[in-house]
């Protein structure tokens, strides 16, 4: 086990174990999230209309788990059809206006309305407000002193127009907006249809409230008093996903998640292809100087300073006619007036370093060290 894996396998566990404290310690939190499932305690799921919903249909009502094309195979007689916040595909609808055009009547409770459902009605453009507050009322008079108040999320979903053969039967009333139609009827063969655009009064939240009870009473007593079937199989199908335990549960997906996210993290920085160190080769040293400096030292010691001169004489005036095109045959004054033009150094200093050059080239010449070092020192500063 490598020292890289080491660490994200410490920080995978001070990540688990910091979770594990949050969710032992964390505070009761309220899931305010529209679900409408009858399983759920939370305040806007069904859970309390499931249990109070056979009394309210004095015995009824049957819950079906499946789609109505699935459950229409057969004839069966006219009866109610309920459907509240449930996905209607084209095929479903089209049983459910089958039924209804036979005798059966059909309520939707629906907050999004599939368009198939508008088009066979006669409503257009749900209306939306984003009032905090607005009331639930029944047009019909004997219902006046039944409403629902909705202070907690109310969609305000209403619509807009519907055509001359639809009855309003409810209405939405907000503070600073004039009351929308949002619960309505029409005629379709031999049934009738009725849809509510606004869920939420089933919720436990609202149901749980003194009053409510009889406005959920009111709207249900639209429907003539034999079976009612629900058909609630979005609501109450348990997923087959082999996750769903884990993905049901807030503090388990989050986890599912982070562990997912540190799994791609670690393949993203390790995803680079691991390979032997490659040693580094120093390059081959550069050994001309060092032989420059060793022939140099030899010389020192055997104290030739005329031949030094002499070579040092000799290099100088082959790099004059190889970088300055001067002819360094004769040593007069027009090749010291002509070294003078391409360098630009002063005739005096020239002119010294020519007496130096002469001397080394004269074999017998008396040199000293000091000459050779002063020659040394003037022709570098020439060349530079």
């Amino acid at each position: 086990m490598n020292k890289t894996f080491k660490i994200y396998a410490v920080i995978f566990i001070i990540i688990m174990v910091i979770l594990a404290l949050l969710e032992v310690n964390k505070k009761e939190v309220t899931d305010w999230r529209k679900n409408f499932d009858v399983s759920q305690k939370s305040p806007f799921g069904l859970y309390v209309f499931d249990k109070e919903a056979k009394p309210l249909f004095k015995d009824k009502l049957q819950k079906i788990e499946q789609s109505p094309f699935e459950y229409y195979q057969k004839k069966k007689a006219p009866h109610n059809i309920l459907v509240i916040e449930s996905d209607l595909d084209t095929e479903s609808w089209r049983k459910i206006l089958n039924e209804v055009s036979k005798g059966s009547d059909a309520m939707l409770l629906m907050s999004r309305m599939p368009k198939d459902v508008s088009d066979s009605i006669g409503y257009y453009n749900e209306q939306i407000s984003f009032e905090e507050q607005n009331v639930l009322k029944l047009t019909d008079k004997k219902y006046q002193n039944d409403f629902v108040k909705l202070d907690k999320f109310p969609s305000g979903r209403g619509f807009l127009f519907v055509k001359p053969n639809v009855e309003i039967l409810g209405q939405t009333l907000e503070k600073n907006n004039s009351g929308k139609a949002n619960f309505i009827k029409v005629k379709f063969g031999k049934g009738n249809i009725y849809v509510h655009s606004e869920p939420l009064f089933l919720t436990n939240y609202y149901l749980l409230k003194p009053g409510n009870v009889k406005y959920a009473q009111d709207v249900f007593s639209y429907l003539d008093d034999r079976e009612v079937l629900w058909f609630s199989e979005r609501n109450n199908q348990e997923s087959q996903f082999f996750m769903r335990f884990i993905l049901s549960n807030p503090a388990l997906k989050y986890a599912w998640w982070i562990l997912l996210g540190g799994l791609v993290l670690f393949i993203f920085f390790n995803a680079k292809r691991k390979q032997r160190i490659v040693p580094v080769i120093e390059p081959l040293k550069n050994t001309s100087v060092d032989f420059v400096k060793s022939i140099g030292n030899l010389y020192l010691q055997e104290g030739d300073f005329h031949d030094m001169m002499a070579k040092k004489a000799q290099y100088f005036l082959n790099k004059v006619r190889i970088d300055l095109l001067i002819d360094t045959q004769n040593l007069d004054e027009e090749f010291a007036k002509k070294l003078h033009l391409k360098t630009g150094k002063p005739m005096d200093m020239i002119r010294e370093a020519i007496n130096y050059i002469k001397k080394g080239q004269d074999p017998y010449a008396s040199v000293m060290k000091e000459d050779l070092e002063r020659m040394n020192r003037l022709l570098d500063e020439i060349l530079k």
